[in-house]
């Protein structure tokens, strides 16, 4: 048997995580720190009133541009009551996914590194917004949103507060509940 073939008949699987690959991934960053850093990219272009869209197509990663396996399309929209066609999620609906998608992945890796198995998953989330920071009509109250509300109901043999300690190692939960600086730059043509 090849070494690759033995590798892989000794991959450990759990959660959908190969385990194996994921340790080998982690000594991989600690002989060379560099390999860690990411840079995620986005492009868009809008299509008129409330309608834009967006291409990702590549990252750099490991040391290295990497292209996608395919360009993945994503529209942005708004419901009617916001001025919308409803064609799309809006921008802060797509938020929401971006949380628990991240929330879920990370746990769900995190447990299969600890050897916990996770059978389900499933979550609702709610974020409560004010239009009138959007609107500028006030200025106390916050453009975005003042609080996301995320109950996930897990299946596993490991404690609700384990899972939870778990998830909160998610890019996209520090990135929305800590502060970060954004530069925005504006060019015109």
């Amino acid at each position: 048997m090849s070494h690759a073939n033995l590798a892989a008949a000794q991959a450990i699987v759990r959660n959908g995580v190969d385990v194996t690959a994921l340790f080998a991934t982690i000594d991989a960053v600690k002989a060379n720190p560099d390999i860690a850093r990411f840079q995620f990219r986005a492009r868009n272009s809008w299509k008129g009133g409330d309608h834009n869209h967006s291409t990702i197509d590549d990252f750099h990663g490991a040391l290295q541009d990497i292209p996608h396996a395919r360009a993945f399309e994503l529209d942005n929209g708004e419901p009617a009551v916001l001025l919308g066609r409803d064609d799309n999620p809006n921008p802060v609906e797509y938020v929401l996914h971006a949380l628990i998608g991240c929330l879920t992945t990370t746990m769900a890796y995190h447990a299969a590194a600890r050897g916990i198995t996770v059978e389900a998953i499933d979550s609702h989330l709610e974020g409560d917004l004010d239009l009138r920071g959007f609107l500028g009509l006030s200025n106390t109250v916050r453009k975005g949103f003042s609080t996301i509300r995320v109950v996930m109901r897990v299946k596993s043999e490991a404690s609700a507060p384990v899972l939870r300690e778990l998830a909160k190692y998610s890019p996209v939960y520090d990135i929305v509940s800590n502060s970060l600086p954004v530069e925005v730059r504006v060019e015109t043509y």
